[in-house]
């Protein structure tokens, strides 16, 4: 039995007004999210990832900014159609957003109490004291110490691992269908990271809540995701469950990204290999040009790369119609069996 899934992004395009003229800064991206589910979108910064959560929450500052076509269904509704008094009900209620960056995202005016039961009033409609006893329960599940005395306390008053803490408490307060992540863990140490992320499975066993876990890091995409999106300059160029993608990358910025990591593929009882990296940088807006626009660094280019390659699936076709989502990279190499992943849904 097929199950609609709880967010479907389709054909996703955003651009921003620039002196030069309109840039795209998100060209086509489609994936799915199921109920109880973790998706990691994985790529380096400036790659589009979290220009894609921002457009989930109808937060694309407008102007210069637009969604110029697609549709976000969450649940069967068209977000992208939604009034902003609609999205206020959905945003930090339904959907919450872990942001990456505390010090420019907490108001350096309020308490981290006030802010933490801002929601929970409005979307929970809990009395001052409801708001203020769950919001020290939220301190203290993401490790903050002495929660009765940090309640009170401003951002200024606190470090950056526990300004990062008390985003994630936010996020999670109203206990969400999804929760976007956006390098949740960025100033934490190791072992706060760890806790985190078995916060994050605690909820999400207990709520069956899905996660949109934005990273960089193939350490923790291996340890949380379900499946796995890689973007780069403002598309998906590969997908696949986390087995697939860790274990048989297909696409060359991908095998990039996973050789940049010495943990992988190296025994303990070698000596470490030495670190691998990808030439150059992800190329601006304005120097994409036609084509791949990974092939000015891909060291397997060729002629073909001239013309944007669309997601070829990685797998068999008997295979791949097991999942509404096969294992496929945008890469003319896998066009040797060329079955694309709309020849797969038709």
């Amino acid at each position: 039995m097929t199950t609609t899934p709880l967010l479907q992004v389709q054909n996703l395009q955003v651009e921003f007004k620039t002196r030069r003229g309109q840039a795209l800064v998100l060209n086509g991206v489609d994936f799915e999210l199921n109920a109880g589910e973790t998706l990691c979108i994985v790529g380096e910064s400036g790659c589009g990832k979290s220009m894609t959560a921002l457009a989930l929450l109808g937060l694309i500052p407008m102007p210069p900014g637009r969604v110029k076509e697609g549709r976000i269904l969450f649940q069967g509704e068209d977000l992208l159609q939604a009034g902003e008094d609609r999205l206020r009900q959905v945003r930090g209620n339904r959907i919450s957003m872990i942001f990456q960056e505390p010090m420019t995202s907490l108001n350096p005016v309020f308490s981290v109490g006030d802010q933490i039961g801002e929601s929970l009033r409005l979307h929970r409609g809990l009395d001052a004291k409801q708001a203020r006893e769950r919001a020290i329960d939220m301190l203290s599940q993401v490790g903050i110490p002495a929660p009765e005395r940090r309640i009170d306390e401003y951002p200024h008053q606190l470090s950056g691992g526990m300004r990062q803490r008390v985003m994630i408490a936010i996020a999670l307060a109203c206990q969400p269908d999804i929760l976007i992540a956006d390098e949740p863990t960025t100033a934490l140490d190791v072992t706060v990271q760890a806790q985190i992320f078995d916060l994050l499975r605690e909820l999400q066993r207990d709520k069956g809540t899905a996660i949109i876990l934005i990273t960089h890091d193939m350490g923790a995409v291996s340890e949380m995701a379900d499946r796995v999106i890689v973007m780069y300059a403002g598309r998906v160029i590969e997908q696949g469950t986390t087995a697939e993608v860790i274990g048989d990358p297909q696409h060359p910025y991908t095998q990039g990204l996973i050789a940049c990591l010495p943990e992988l593929g190296s025994s303990q009882h070698e000596g470490r290999p030495e670190l691998v990296e990808i030439n150059g940088v992800v190329p601006s807006i304005w120097e994409l040009g036609r084509g791949c626009a990974f092939r000015e660094r891909c060291p397997q280019a060729h002629a073909r790369c001239l013309e944007m390659p669309p997601l070829l699936a990685a797998t068999d076709r008997a295979t791949a119609n097991a999942s509404s989502t096969p294992h496929a990279a945008a890469c003319w190499l896998l066009d040797e069996a060329p079955v694309t992943v709309e020849a797969i849904a038709a």
